[in-house]
């Protein structure tokens, strides 16, 4: 980022450094918490946001002092030619702490050339590191896939996330498996509460639990002791180092301990929908604005900088209690 470079900030004076784009809503998987399996209302290829747009946005969120890309789904290799696009991406801005959440099932055999393309950082969605209860809560038996690209990834020395939604009565007997995979690894677990987002994703209270108790129950298996390192980035995950262990296990709270105050990210949809908070209903059309030659980036920047002033705290807007009909999480990009 230059001198000249415009930094972000929206109506509450929160500096905005990160950007979440979508690359597809498309997935191989029909995780319970993120869309239904009998429905599957994929966006028309025709609407999805091309390569060259994603591009485009890029460079317009690297002038306005983005630093931190993280690629999404849907799954993003699930789409063809992701490898050629994160190449042009780093290739441009090599600088960019460029980061991609994925469910795995598709990275073995990635993982070398994404560290030599220079990745900064894999978030792998996990939530069962049981077999028969992974493809029941997901729809697919992949956990071998799964595990093997944590393997690959580690040998490659990218950094490795382990994310699992935290569901009640479902994955809350592992939390012991979790911290001792933890601890035999230099990654991070880090549970997340399940969110009310999506029509149809089966939230109910009985199936929630918070970070507290997540962290609670935790406890119980290991010395737990508050840590942030160097490459943390302001993030909303409480972690704690694994007392003899190689790596760390952490919690992440959007409904209990919101941290919206301190929300730095913007989300771009794969079909090219500007949403600046995640459980805000409200989205902004991009994708007409750049294939318009007539208005193309310096309207879409107009439209960004309108759309910050009025960017909520998402407590506000979210009502904990009832699943909103809303975009399903698979084509918001989480």
């Amino acid at each position: 980022m230059t001198e000249n470079s415009t930094r972000l900030r929206d109506g509450r004076g929160r500096e905005v450094s990160y950007l979440r784009l979508s690359v597809t809503d498309r997935c191989n998987l029909a995780c319970m918490y993120c869309r239904p399996r009998d429905r599957v209302p994929f966006i028309p290829h025709r609407n999805i946001l091309r390569y060259e747009e994603m591009l485009d946005l890029v460079s317009l969120g690297r002038e306005l002092g983005i630093a931190k890309l993280r690629l999404t789904g849907g799954e993003p290799f699930a789409r063809r030619d992701l490898m050629v696009f994160i190449e042009s991406i780093l290739g441009r801005y090599p600088e960019l702490d460029l980061r991609i959440t994925t469910n795995a099932t598709m990275l073995a055999g990635k993982p070398a050339l994404l560290a030599e393309l220079g990745v900064s950082a894999i978030n792998i969605s996990c939530d069962t590191l049981d077999r028969e209860k992974y493809a029941r809560v997901t729809g697919g038996d992949h956990l071998a896939a799964v595990r093997r690209a944590i393997d690959e990834s580690l040998a490659a020395g990218l950094r490795v996330k382990v994310n699992a939604v935290a569901l009640r009565g479902i994955n809350t007997d592992e939390i012991a498996n979790f911290v001792r995979l933890a601890a035999s690894a230099p990654l991070d677990v880090r549970f997340i509460e399940f969110m009310p987002m999506g029509d149809g994703n089966l939230w109910k209270p009985e199936n929630y639990i918070t970070a507290k108790d997540v962290l609670a129950l935790a406890q119980r298996m290991a010395d737990l002791v508050p840590d942030r390192n160097v490459h943390d980035t302001g993030g909303p995950a409480k972690m704690y180092r694994i007392a003899g262990g190689l790596g760390r296990f952490g919690v992440i709270s959007p409904l209990s301990e919101h941290f919206c105050d301190t929300c730095n990210r913007l989300r771009i949809t794969a079909d090219g929908k500007l949403r600046t908070c995640l459980f805000s209903e409200r989205e902004f059309r991009l994708r007409p604005l750049l294939r318009n030659p007539k208005l193309g980036l310096p309207m879409v920047r107009r439209v960004i900088a309108m759309a910050l002033r009025d960017k909520p705290l998402g407590y506000e807007v979210l009502d904990p209690g009832a699943a909103p009909e809303s975009r399903d999480m698979s084509a918001i990009g989480g």
